[in-house]
């Protein structure tokens, strides 16, 4: 593929510009029928494989997480999401857009990820009803494990 082409993708492939690659494990957490199923497949095609769940008993390079702000406390599912990644992944937090049900605030959002050891990047649009966060494990962090 042509540089030009991958630049094409990314603007139009939502995982592809969210930095998913071929080869990598996925896990998800967290789905249930409101899930963008449309943001699903494009990872699988970015991964060229499926995505695992949460019964998956070795680490990932990636987590997807889908979290509504009635799933508990987000600072606990973004601890726990910790324990199933490569040392550097990621995690792809998926939180309900503004005026939807389940929406979380972006301060919330902030401060659990600050409080569980992650830098965020910002919050992109990912489909019709859900924005994504990237969030990862600082350096420093990743230096000392």
């Amino acid at each position: 593929m042509s540089a030009t082409a991958d630049h094409a993708e990314e603007r139009t492939n939502p995982a592809a510009r969210l930095g998913f690659q071929p080869g990598q494990v996925v896990q998800e957490i967290g789905y249930d029928d409101d899930v963008d199923q449309e943001l699903r497949e494009a990872i699988e095609s970015a991964v060229e494989g499926e995505l695992v769940d949460e019964d998956y008993e070795d680490v990932a390079d990636a987590v997807v997480l889908w979290f509504r702000d009635d799933d508990g406390d987000l600072t606990d599912a973004l601890v726990d999401a910790t324990t199933y990644i490569e040392e550097g992944g990621s995690i792809l937090l998926l939180t309900p857009k503004t005026g939807r049900p389940g929406y979380v605030e972006a301060s919330d959002i902030s401060e659990a990820s600050t409080t569980a050891g992650l830098t965020a990047s910002k919050s992109v649009s990912v489909g019709k009803d859900w924005s994504g966060s990237r969030l990862a494990t600082p350096k420093a962090a990743k230096s000392k494990r």
